[in-house]
């Protein structure tokens, strides 16, 4: 992931899930380690708040229930902070390539004519 995009990535995560402290510059590695220890936390004391973050930012309820299972090869805070950190990356990569254009100085929205 370029460094810029990891950089929003932290951000988002930063905002959704109260992190803080995260660091300016971090590898994607130390974001999924930092990131998964604050899920295994709200699994253990504020699972319907994690809950509702996945519903809140999109992810598929058949792949949280699944990260969740017993028969999940991962631990479920590394499967639920890696659909997280994949979705959180899909909305870093549009904020970047989707900017909207910067107005001139003295543009003024004139409302609807």
């Amino acid at each position: 992931m370029e460094q810029e995009q990891l950089a929003v990535t932290t951000e988002l995560l930063a905002q959704d899930f109260a992190i803080e402290g995260a660091p300016g510059e971090i590898t994607e590695e130390q974001l999924f380690r930092m990131f998964s220890d604050q899920v295994a936390f709200l699994i253990e004391n504020r699972m319907e708040f994690l809950l509702s973050l996945m519903y809140r930012l999109d992810i598929d309820e058949r792949k949280v229930d699944w990260a969740l299972s017993p028969l999940s090869p991962d631990p479920p805070e590394e499967a639920i902070a890696r659909l997280v950190l994949e979705r959180q990356k899909q909305r870093a990569w549009t904020k970047l390539h989707y900017r909207p254009p910067i107005l001139e100085e003295g543009w003024e929205d004139d409302g609807p004519e």
